[in-house]
């Protein structure tokens, strides 16, 4: 049974989650165009983190980042390889666009890659109604990046 639960990312199962999660970035990244955060990143006012828990064992994480009081952008996605193709990663994504419409916020976004390394997660957003658009935020067009958007 998975439970979601909001994260002070204090857990080494979960510091070992995202590490994993940043080493994949910068190795399918060019060095220019990872923006995953590292554990430091993810430590501020304006981010949200939830892990999802299979008992005892770290399934997933997930983070909102607060824009502005309208939009949210979606950060540090992972699914635990140990927990592929078992809907840990809907399952994030259902709870971070509930929590984002819960908080008043009309639009949320993301920035990935582009590449096979980041079809399951293209994929995904997708699936959920998340379409192509401009860079967003902090962001510029680099050539590697793509960032997707859903109005909630």
């Amino acid at each position: 049974m998975f439970a979601i639960r909001s994260d002070d990312l204090t857990d080494a199962q979960t510091r070992a989650l995202l590490a994993l999660h940043l080493a994949g970035m910068q190795a399918d990244s060019p060095p220019d165009a990872v923006f995953a955060l590292d554990l430091a990143g993810l430590q501020t006012a304006d981010i949200s983190v939830w892990t999802l828990w299979d008992g005892a064992a770290v399934a997933g994480v997930g983070a909102l980042r607060t824009l502005s009081a309208d939009q949210g952008e979606i950060k540090s996605m992972r699914t635990h390889p140990d927990h592929l193709r078992k809907g840990v990663a809907g399952a994030l994504l259902r709870h971070i666009v509930t929590v984002a419409r819960d908080h008043g916020m009309a639009r949320l976004s993301l920035e990935t890659g582009c590449g096979a390394a980041f079809e399951p997660a293209l994929a995904l957003y997708r699936a959920y109604g998340f379409i192509d658009g401009d860079a967003f935020g902090h962001y510029e067009p680099n050539g590697f990046s793509q960032y997707l958007h859903l109005m909630l």
